[in-house]
């Protein structure tokens, strides 16, 4: 039985439109992109050209500081275009896919029988590298590293978050050839957080040699940064590997198949979707295949991710790398008539300013409105009633804002991404955008210590 922690802070937000756990069917989608900006940090260098060719496993592209770490296309077909912003930097490489997807052959590999090094190679070629996550930062891992431990979470606790233990459940032999690889790239141990509210999934039962830890509560209770604190925390100098269950598939099948597959389960919801659901597409898929005559009329935020930390795109933009949700809710343009002095019913609340704590489980159509402006730090203690790690979110920021790094080494900037501050940014009385604040202090580490 697996050691049960209980995390006591945090808060559920409740959004309707959760997606039903009904498998359907998705059209290839007649355009695929693979963004730059998904990555943190990478500096990309062309090695493919508008009117090219390229089969699923062919490269688009390397990090300029890092020229060992390739990505490449989902798909087969005709790069079609390179979508560039400011300064010209990189914004999408845009591929309109064949009907039937051609694939380099990478060659299957013997996971028993090949050593470390081998399979980071192997990784690396093939373009799955960039799915491994290093903390501390939240960057791509450096293959020169070992890991002290690789972290996977499986469950996920934020608003209209997919359910894992669905999405993984008919694939446990490539997610268990998956962890024997991850198993070789570590000194330590592969550990993996799950839901104690729920069975444990068959898949993660029939593992061997990996750490199981269970987790009860309310979000962030299923975040790999907070089983990271809770279970052994990183100190200076420590490396740990973070990977999505997903991700550990496509490790599976890349040495089991010898081909870069990016088949991924993605979840549809909102309180705009027509019909919720899961569907199978290739990773980078425009979301037009899977919300066509599916999102009701109006004024709609499309978030490839979860509400509170995902990344608004267009109707017909692409889903992110590492994402494995569509979000559908309304736009919130609109003023609302004496704000929060009305009883607010139909309000959702952390506090009891609205009457709608009296209905703990209710769903609620959330939308994108502002709901204040922006002001000076509050310390009314919001920030540390959301926040289950044992640090001190405020001072963490405020340490980041005069550029301390000492203080910022004290205050646990090693242990948190942004994602760990979503819920601060969610409550905050000042409307403060920590997550940006965090990923500030995170780029002036990495600038000051490398």
């Amino acid at each position: 039985m697996s050691q049960v922690i209980n995390i006591k802070r945090g808060l559920d937000i409740k959004i309707e439109g959760k997606a039903e756990k009904i498998l359907l069917r998705a059209p290839m989608a007649e355009r695929y992109a693979v963004k730059p900006t998904d990555f943190v940090g990478v500096m990309p260098k062309l090695t493919a050209k508008v009117g090219d060719r390229v089969k699923a496993g062919s490269p688009l592209f390397f990090d300029k500081k890092n020229p060992d770490v390739i990505f490449t296309s989902p798909v087969s077909g005709e790069i079609e275009s390179v979508v560039r912003g400011d300064r010209r930097r990189i914004l999408e490489i845009v591929i309109k896919a064949d009907e039937q997807v051609d694939y380099e052959d990478f060659g299957k590999i013997d996971v028993s029988g090949t050593d470390a090094e081998s399979m980071k190679q192997h990784l690396l070629k093939s373009g799955l590298w960039p799915s491994v996550i290093q903390r501390p930062y939240g960057i791509i891992a450096n293959p020169a590293d070992t890991p002290r431990d690789i972290y996977i979470s499986g469950f996920d606790t934020a608003p209209l978050a997919p359910d894992l233990d669905f999405i993984v459940k008919d694939q446990g032999e490539m997610f268990t050839k998956g962890i024997d690889v991850l198993k070789k790239l570590t000194s330590g141990n592969v550990v993996i957080g799950v839901d104690a509210t729920s069975a444990l999934n068959s898949v993660y039962k029939n593992l061997k040699d990996v750490k199981i830890y269970s987790f009860k509560g309310k979000h962030p209770a299923g975040n790999v940064g907070l089983h990271i604190h809770k279970t052994d925390p990183i100190n200076k100098g420590d490396v740990v590997w973070t990977i999505n269950p997903q991700n550990v598939v496509m490790i599976g099948r890349l040495f089991n198949d010898g081909v870069y597959d990016a088949s991924k389960i993605v979840a549809l919801a909102g309180s705009e979707v027509k019909k919720t659901g899961y569907y199978k597409i290739i990773a980078g898929a425009s979301v037009s295949s899977i919300t066509k005559d599916n999102i009701n009329e109006g004024d709609i935020r499309y978030i490839s991710g979860n509400v509170l930390t995902g990344t608004t795109i267009s109707r017909d933009g692409y889903l992110g790398y590492y994402d494995g949700l569509l979000s559908v809710i309304p736009e919130g343009k609109h003023s609302e008539f004496l704000g929060w002095a009305m009883p607010g019913l139909k309000k959702f609340s952390m506090s009891r300013t609205f009457f709608s704590w009296l209905t703990p489980n209710k769903e609620y159509k959330l939308d994108t409105n502002y709901n204040g402006g922006d002001r000076a730090f509050v310390m009314s203690g919001q920030y540390e009633k959301v926040m289950p790690m044992d640090i001190y979110p405020v001072f963490l920021l405020k340490a980041i804002l005069a550029e301390d790094i000492d203080k910022m080494e004290q205050l646990g900037i090693y242990e948190v991404v942004e994602e760990d501050f979503a819920l601060c940014d969610f409550v905050c009385t000042s409307k403060i955008e920590t997550q940006k604040i965090v990923r500030e202090g995170l780029e002036l580490m990495i600038k000051e210590l490398g």
